[in-house]
Parts: structure tokens; C-alpha cells; sequence
């Protein structure tokens, strides 16, 4: 299985920052997938990010192009694809929302709809189900490009809120930071292994 990890935004990427400047999405991303990847390698799975570009934010085909190669030259059912991102419930501004989600595309394979649900139960095992209601499937649907013109399994984890303090105060910390990382790893390997059986 060849795991595609997705940091999104880059340092020009307009917004995407906390309501007092200390927090920027596409820094917080990198801080996440890096150590994604580097601890599935060190558990000899074949994972890499799809975009290693910092200053200027790859556009969304080319990072959909990138994997959709991957698949074409692996074949879809042996790639898979997680793009992480952080949360945001308002427009510079502080707001309520809490938590944790995952999103697939609305016409996602069975396959990106377990990967979900395994990364939900990963997240909620360490404490970040937050303050809103969840669907009973454990996953979101929208048609975020990236995971709905990409042909493999797909999804797109949204790991708290940057403009909810209680929030922001554990995605800078480091134990906050490891656990995002921790939930990441265990449930794409958990998705791996039920596949499997």
C-alpha cells in the first residue's frame, strides 16, 4: 500500500492563521505530516507526502495529479491518500466550535468511508470528539477537491480549530501535536490491517 499524506496550504497562502497571529495552518500541517510519514517508515510502510513545497501553495490539480499518478502507476486500490488540514469556524475572529472531523467526497468508495472511521475513532480515543454533533457514520461528506478528483481512497482530516482557544492552546503543544500524529498513524494502519482480514 503506497499511504500519500497531503499537507495543505503554504506559507502564501492567504488566511489560514489563528485570531492573534500565533498559529498558521500550512506550518502546523507540515508539523503534523512530516512525523506521519517519518514513523510509518519506521514501521517499513511505504509512505510520502505528495507535496514538499513550503513558500508557494501547489494548486489543487497538480497536488490531485500527483497522487492520481501514483494510482495510475500502482493502481487505485493500492494507494491511498490523507490530507491534513486545521479547522476553522468563523473569519478572524474567536469562536465556539471544538473538535475533530474527517471529510470524504459524496461519492467516496467504501474504502475512503472506513479509512474515515478509523481516524474518527482514533481521534475520539484521545479526547477530541469537541462540542458538536457527529454524524453516526463518524465522517463528513463535501467535494473538497482533493479528495474528490483523486481515484484512490481519499480523505481530509480537520484537526481541531484554530479559532477556538481551548483548541489552539493543545494544537501548539507538543503532547497535542503527538497525539494528532499518534491518531494519524494508528488509524491509517488500523484501516490497513482490517483490510486485510
Amino acid at each position: 500500500m503506497k499511504i500519500l499524506i497531503d499537507n495543505g496550504h503554504a506559507q502564501k497562502t492567504p488566511g489560514k492563521r489563528s485570531p492573534d497571529n500565533s498559529f498558521y495552518e500550512w506550518k502546523f500541517n507540515r508539523e503534523i505530516a512530516i512525523p506521519v510519514v517519518e514513523e510509518l517508515r519506521r514501521r517499513d510502510y511505504d509512505a510520502e507526502r505528495i507535496v514538499t513545497e513550503d513558500i508557494e501553495d501547489v494548486p489543487l490539480q497538480e497536488r490531485c495529479k500527483r497522487v492520481n499518478a501514483w494510482c495510475n502507476k500502482l493502481g487505485k486500490q493500492n494507494v491511498l491518500l490523507v490530507s491534513i488540514h486545521a479547522n476553522a469556524a468563523g473569519n478572524g475572529d474567536w469562536r465556539n466550535a471544538r473538535g475533530f472531523s474527517v471529510f470524504v467526497a459524496k461519492q467516496s468508495s467504501a474504502a475512503s468511508k472506513k479509512l474515515a472511521q478509523a481516524l474518527y475513532a482514533e481521534a475520539e480515543r484521545r479526547g477530541f470528539k469537541g462540542n458538536r454533533s457527529v454524524p453516526a457514520c463518524r465522517y463528513w461528506e463535501a467535494n473538497f477537491t482533493i479528495i474528490a478528483r483523486t481515484n484512490c481512497p481519499a480523505v481530509l482530516t480537520e484537526n481541531l480549530f484554530y479559532d477556538n482557544r481551548e483548541d489552539l492552546a493543545i494544537l501548539k503543544s507538543e503532547e497535542g501535536k503527538r497525539k494528532i500524529v499518534e491518531l494519524h498513524v494508528e488509524g491509517i494502519i488500523s484501516h490497513i490491517n482490517s483490510a486485510k482480514q
